[in-house]
């Protein structure tokens, strides 16, 4: 997909009304992509701060997965070089333990034809439950954190991964191993996909 087309795709994506009954807020996806990107970020869908700014993963949560990726603002945010596409674009409100699943309309209507756009993708970060099962379907295992731990069977170009938020603190504790283990990796693979990049600084600065 060339540049004008996938400027097309976005456009549409940003006009979708297909859920707009079941969002307390109403519509406004979230998300950034280009047909250069060679990083795929896939989150949940935004929550309340990230709808209200407009900018993906704008939050705590962002704060900690760039922490992660060994990644400064300014790289996390260039669309040229990373693509955003939660599995839901639009905040979905908030239940009993946390933010609601995104709304299935939206991977059904727009993933596919997005994925087809992002030809030059060399690595796949798929974060949290709703990403795993859809990036990795029958392959993922019993639960996140046996997917998570069997991350070298999935491959260079997919790298599953328990979502960033504050309330996953107990998670990351009671699993030393996913920063011993997983993040040096994660950020070795970040950093060759970057350095892939036409024309681009290989450097990368750790966000504070």
């Amino acid at each position: 997909m060339n540049a004008a087309a996938c400027s097309e795709l976005e456009k549409n994506i940003r006009a979708c009304r297909l859920c707009a009954e079941h969002l307390p807020l109403g519509p406004r996806p979230v998300f950034q992509f280009s047909p250069t990107a060679r990083i795929l970020v896939v989150g949940q869908a935004p929550g309340r701060r990230v709808h209200e700014t407009g900018l993906p993963f704008n939050d705590p949560s962002g704060d900690r997965l760039r922490d992660w990726l060994g990644m400064d603002r300014a790289t996390f945010y260039d669309r040229k070089r990373m693509a955003i596409v939660p599995m839901g674009f639009c905040y979905p409100g908030t239940g009993k333990s946390g933010d609601l699943p995104p709304r299935p309309e939206c991977a059904a209507a727009w993933r596919k034809p997005i994925l087809q756009a992002l030809r030059a993708v060399a690595l796949t970060l798929a974060i949290g439950q709703y990403a795993i099962a859809w990036h990795l379907g029958a392959r993922s295992k019993s639960n996140l954190t046996e997917t998570v731990r069997a991350w070298r069977e999935y491959g260079p170009a997919l790298l599953p991964l328990p979502h960033p938020s504050p309330r996953n603190n107990l998670w990351l504790k009671k699993n030393p191993w996913f920063e011993r283990d997983v993040l040096p990796e994660l950020r070795r693979r970040v950093a060759a996909a970057l350095a892939s990049c036409p024309g681009s600084n290989t450097s990368q600065s750790r966000a504070t």
